[in-house]
């Protein structure tokens, strides 16, 4: 709860850096403050805390302050990454409060306990984001990007809103654990399980899963590298962490009636996402489409509605696949700086830059989910999840796909170590980013040595 409260904080420092003209201190700010944050977070486990002023809309219980850890130190990798960012914009002040409130409605996403919070999180987290997509001004991609987000951002709230209007109309409350008794009772209207589905079309189009992935490529692709790596960790753990708590804790007692089309959605996810993705010639595109893969992968164990496995197991693979994309968004947004951002970038970045090339290699492999990285054991946490639900088949379509998901992968490590280079120059490197790439690197590898540590959290 702490947490939470120091990182409204800093948004609200940031705003006034401007005025009081201490911006340029902003930075160090910032990095000390999401540290404090995560010390706060790590004392408050086990406690359970609520805020009974907002008559306990958000709860901090251990599910929170785990996830809420993730999102705070993948935050703090992700502001080693973005310094340059920051560096070079003249609008600092702004772009320091917008992302600092971006992961205030983070943080709000892992904890609500009524719907109420859930909108507001959803918000908070999302209209920074609209502004930061277009943050590249001079470049009409960015423009593009962040309109589109916008556009297909507000339907998918309207959607929300109203499976929110027509849960709340049937049960008579916004809290998600008196909807739950509310479930149990029975006799429910039907267009209570239209709102349900509603609710799952909307945040189906926040994790960005197929047939609801159409904003990704585009937006992605579009915004700044460092945006870009932001909505792919810290926005992506957030929307699942929420995900989970509403559909495993509030409608988990009727998974018979939004289990088969989730099922469907996770099916399109992961076949539309990995042979689209092979296709790619543009890496940050595919990364794009990786990504719904991914969040496939995450949504199956959602589906399994088994709370004793499906949360250790969608924690781990937040953290995995945030550790990985910011390694490879870290060597992406070097290698791209002269505007290509296309496989060919990377031809012979082994011999021009091995360390790099070492941790791009590590953050593939993890993302491939190729022992003995993290990523292996995310999807296998997964896979032993589902295997005890209904829907095996998913298991088999996941082990499929995932082997087109290793060919494209594979393109970026071939390029890497077995293509001609187009210059013998190195590639530039700033020390932070190297330690940021050292440290992302060994954690993945960790983690794959590891995996208990985090599981036995939960």
């Amino acid at each position: 709860m702490k947490g939470l409260f120091i990182i409204s904080g800093l948004g609200i420092l940031a705003m006034l850096a401007e005025i009081f003209k201490f911006k340029r201190a902003l930075y160090p700010i910032v990095l000390v403050g999401i540290l404090a944050a995560y010390v706060a977070n790590f004392m408050e486990f086990n406690n359970n805390m609520s805020i009974e002023q907002f008559n306990n809309m958000i709860r901090f219980d251990n599910v929170a302050l785990a996830f809420s850890g993730v999102i705070l130190i993948t935050a703090f990798f992700w502001f080693i990454l973005a310094n340059d960012y920051f560096n070079s914009e003249t609008s600092l002040a702004d772009h320091f409060s917008l992302v600092l409130f971006a992961i205030t409605g983070g943080l709000m996403l892992t904890s609500f306990t009524n719907m109420t919070t859930l909108f507001l999180g959803i918000e908070i987290l999302s209209i920074p984001l609209y502004v930061l997509a277009a943050s590249k001004k001079n470049d009409v991609r960015s423009n593009e990007a962040g309109f589109k987000y916008l556009i297909m951002g507000s339907m998918a709230s309207a959607f929300l809103l109203f499976g929110i209007a027509l849960i709340y109309g049937a049960t008579g409350t916004f809290d998600i654990m008196l909807m739950r008794s509310k479930i149990t009772d029975g006799n429910l209207p039907m267009f209570f399980y239209a709102g349900v589905i509603m609710m799952l079309v909307a945040m189906c189009f926040k994790v960005s899963a197929a047939p609801f992935h159409f904003w990704a490529p585009d937006v992605y692709q579009g915004s700044p590298t460092v945006i870009t790596a932001l909505m792919s960790t810290i926005v992506k753990t957030a929307a699942f962490a929420a995900f989970m708590r509403l559909f495993l804790v509030g409608f988990g007692g009727i998974s018979e009636t939004w289990g088969m089309a989730l099922s469907i959605v996770i099916a399109l996810s992961l076949v539309i996402s990995n042979v689209t993705a092979a296709a790619q010639t543009n890496v940050k595109r595919m990364l794009a489409y990786s990504s719904i893969s991914h969040a496939a992968f995450m949504l199956m164990a959602i589906l399994a509605v088994n709370a004793k496995f499906s949360v250790p197991s969608i924690l781990y693979y937040t953290l995995a696949y945030s550790i990985g994309s910011i390694s490879s968004f870290t060597v992406l947004y070097h290698v791209s700086k002269n505007g290509d951002e296309s496989f060919e970038a990377f031809n012979g970045l082994a011999k021009r830059n091995p360390m790099i090339a070492l941790g791009m290699l590590i953050a593939m492999l993890s993302l491939a989910g190729i022992p003995v990285t993290a990523g292996f054991f995310a999807k296998y946490f997964v896979f032993t999840t589902l295997i005890a639900s209904p829907y095996k088949w998913l298991l088999i379509l996941a082990i499929l796909t995932s082997c087109v998901g290793v060919y494209y992968y594979f393109k970026v490590i071939i390029a890497m170590y077995f293509k001609k280079p187009h210059t013998e120059e190195p590639v530039a490197f700033e020390s932070s980013h190297a330690m940021l790439l050292a440290i992302t690197t060994a954690i993945t590898i960790i983690l794959g040595l590891l995996p208990d540590l985090i599981v036995k959290m939960l």
